[in-house]
This record gives structure tokens, sequence and C-alpha cells, in this order.
């Protein structure tokens, strides 16, 4: 049989409600004293909600593209969420970049992953790669 009956007694890979940022103050509490933690992939906001439950919201906003193509990077960042076990007691706000789209899964994945690992750096601290070497130009100077 090509398809497969659904058992009743399956519980489905969906994100309940419970575990979803889905009001505003919530969102804004995000953004003005969370965490504000930047990927190749996405910008992540993490705030503690002093709850037991973690919760993830995602802002896709009109920038983004349509509303299939804002719904696909809501998918993909709730399947992020859902794969990995976070800590008890934050909100986690996702705002997806186009180029997440584009990306394969793995990538994606493990953007996200380093992307919560600097949540336990100290706020300004960098890896010495991601240091900027060059020598910056004052205003005037030329090229040559």
């Amino acid at each position: 049989m090509l398809f497969r009956s659904l058992d009743m007694a399956e519980k489905p890979e969906g994100l309940e409600k419970s575990r979803r940022v889905r009001h505003r103050p919530d969102f804004e509490r995000a953004y003005g004293s969370g965490r504000r933690l930047a990927g190749r992939f996405m910008t992540v906001f993490v705030v503690a909600n002093h709850t037991t439950t973690t919760r993830l919201g995602v802002a896709a906003t009109g920038k983004l593209g349509s509303a299939v193509v804002r719904n696909r990077a809501k998918r993909l960042a709730r399947e992020l969420f859902r794969r990995r076990q976070q800590p008890a007691g934050l909100d986690i706000v996702i705002v997806p970049r186009l180029n997440m789209l584009d990306a394969p899964f793995t990538s994606v994945q493990s953007d996200f992953d380093s992307v919560l690992e600097q949540r336990n750096r100290p706020a300004g601290h960098r890896t010495s790669s991601a240091h900027h070497t060059s020598p910056r130009r004052t205003r005037g100077s030329s090229r040559v």
C-alpha cells in the first residue's frame, strides 16, 4: 500500500502551542532585553521566560518574500528547534534570512547550533578567526 494509515497513537511531529512564542509582548521582550546572536542564515534572540518550558518564535517578515517563502522559513526554523534539545526556561526568536531557504538543511542546522553556542560566551566575545585584521582606511586616504 502506498499510503500509510495514520495511527492515532502516534504523536504529530509539530510544535505544540505551549512551546511557541505567539504574542507581540513576548517578541518585544526578546528584542528589547534578550541577547542578540547573529549567524550566517539567521539572527536569534534569546531571553529567559521564567518558566520550565523553552519556546520558539519565528519572525518571518514581508522583507523575506511571499507567504509561501515566509511559511517555508517558519517550517525550517521549527524543525531546527524541534531537533535540538534546548535548556529549560528560554524564549528563542529566530529571524530568518533569505539565504536560509537556499542552503542545505545540514548547513542551516550547524549555523543554528553555533549561534546558540554563542549564548554561553560573554557578550562581545569573538573567536580569533572572526577578528577583522586588515587595517582600516581613514577618511581621505587613497587605495593606491
